[in-house]
């Protein structure tokens, strides 16, 4: 508004300006054309001029108006093909999500066609060589859905051809993890693991990759990398906590039951982290593999120790099941012949069993270390106790079998 005030101000301003200086104007022009003389007033030769001045800009403007007309058609075009192509992009991406596969794939034809359309006197003009790279995935992706992978494939290969070009080369990375993920759902790996090798440094640890690098190293069977994978996902937040555990769990539980001899699961063991050893599920399932493979009884109750030292500060941190193959794996270790007891385990058997006493599990393993000390009188009194309160059968089975073996070397004279 005040804009609008101001302007009228000035043109006010100007209009009194031009009178004054026309009202009190005496100069005259005087054209001589022999033999003719023509004496013009100042004034009407200056308006003459603006006029003529006036005219001449509108003539050209109009000229220039005319002459740019084939290049506005031309733009029209354009922008109607644009409109058309992202209308079709939509539609694709819109079709994508619904489900609607076949429909994807035909808008996405659609909008390629319009896309690659030329134009008659500019054949290169309006395209985009990254939308069509784009819109080929895209309809990759939807003929992949429907397992038409002859199809996909060709707008594959169309897109890797348009790759080489510096404009679209900078979005690779898509192509490269969509071609994963899509080798992974044919089941086959090496072509997988071939895709994200091409991946460039920072982009094969993104979340999307990793997720795709550890699909491919379960399905090559190679748990190493599946873990280092796991790790990295928590790492980022990619993977909750728990998922991430129980995966993790299950991966060292699968590297350390490979190892064919104690060397092989030493090795295996020291390439766990700190974290992933004090697992109980982990601890135990190594100690036991430890001692079926012929390794001694000390380093398997190292190796048991976080667990059990867990264990007794919260008896409720570990499930029944994880309680009862500690005590059998702790039993397992025992059971050497040449092995001397070792006092700090005697220790920590008894302290544990005197806080839980009524715990039928403590009281047998508190019984058969008693009689690998030679305690005949305690074992057996532990293991009674044990069979009277027990409700597992196999724990007491086997504690009703040791106290015969009691009997039997109490009856030997």
């Amino acid at each position: 508004m005040v804009r609008a005030v101001l302007w009228l101000v000035g043109l006010f301003g100007v209009a009194v300006a031009a009178a004054l200086f026309a009202a009190g104007n005496p100069g005259t022009v005087t054209l001589f054309w022999p033999p003719y003389r023509i004496d013009v007033s100042l004034n009407l030769v200056l308006l003459v001029l603006l006029g003529a001045f006036v005219l001449s800009h509108m003539a050209l403007g109009a000229l220039s108006t005319l002459a740019g007309i084939p290049g506005q058609a031309r733009r029209w075009r354009l922008l109607q093909k644009e409109r058309l192509v992202q209308t079709a992009l939509v539609d694709t991406l819109a079709h994508l999500m619904a489900g609607r596969y076949v429909r994807a794939r035909k808008a996405a034809q659609y909008a390629i066609d319009m896309h690659t359309r030329a134009d008659a006197k500019d054949p290169a003009q309006g395209r985009s060589l990254r939308m069509e790279a784009v819109l080929h995935l895209l309809a990759a992706e939807g003929a992949h859905a429907v397992q038409d992978n002859a199809l996909r494939d060709n707008h594959f290969q169309q897109a890797m051809v348009l790759l080489d070009t510096p404009e679209v080369s900078a979005t690779q990375e898509g192509f490269f993890l969509r071609a994963a993920h899509w080798s992974l759902d044919d089941h086959d790996a090496p072509a997988a693991a071939h895709w994200l090798e091409r991946l460039p440094q920072g982009a094969s640890r993104r979340t999307a990759a990793l997720r795709l690098r550890f699909r491919v190293a379960r399905m090559q069977g190679q748990n190493s990398v599946a873990l280092e994978t796991v790790r990295l996902l928590i790492k980022h937040r990619a993977m909750s906590a728990s998922t991430g555990t129980s995966i993790s769990q299950a991966l060292a539980l699968e590297i350390l039951l490979a190892g064919q001899d104690t060397k092989q699961i030493q090795s295996a063991w020291n390439s766990l982290e700190a974290q992933e050893r004090n697992l109980p599920d982990v601890a135990i399932g190594m100690a036991r593999h430890w001692l079926s493979k012929g390794g001694d009884g000390i380093r398997a109750r190292g190796w048991l120790l976080p667990v059990w030292e867990r264990m007794h500060k919260d008896p409720q941190a570990l499930t029944s099941l994880q309680r009862s193959r500690l005590v059998r794996t702790l039993e397992g270790s025992m059971a050497a012949p040449l092995e001397p007891p070792e006092l700090a385990w005697v220790a920590r058997i008894e302290q544990t069993q005197l806080a839980a006493a009524r715990d039928p599990l403590l009281q047998y393993l508190a019984g058969v270390m008693c009689m690998r000390l030679s305690l005949w009188g305690k074992a057996q009194h532990l293991l009674r106790q044990c069979v009277a309160i027990s409700q597992e059968p196999d724990i007491k089975r086997d504690a009703q079998r040791a106290l015969e073996q009691i009997a039997q070397r109490r009856d030997t004279p």
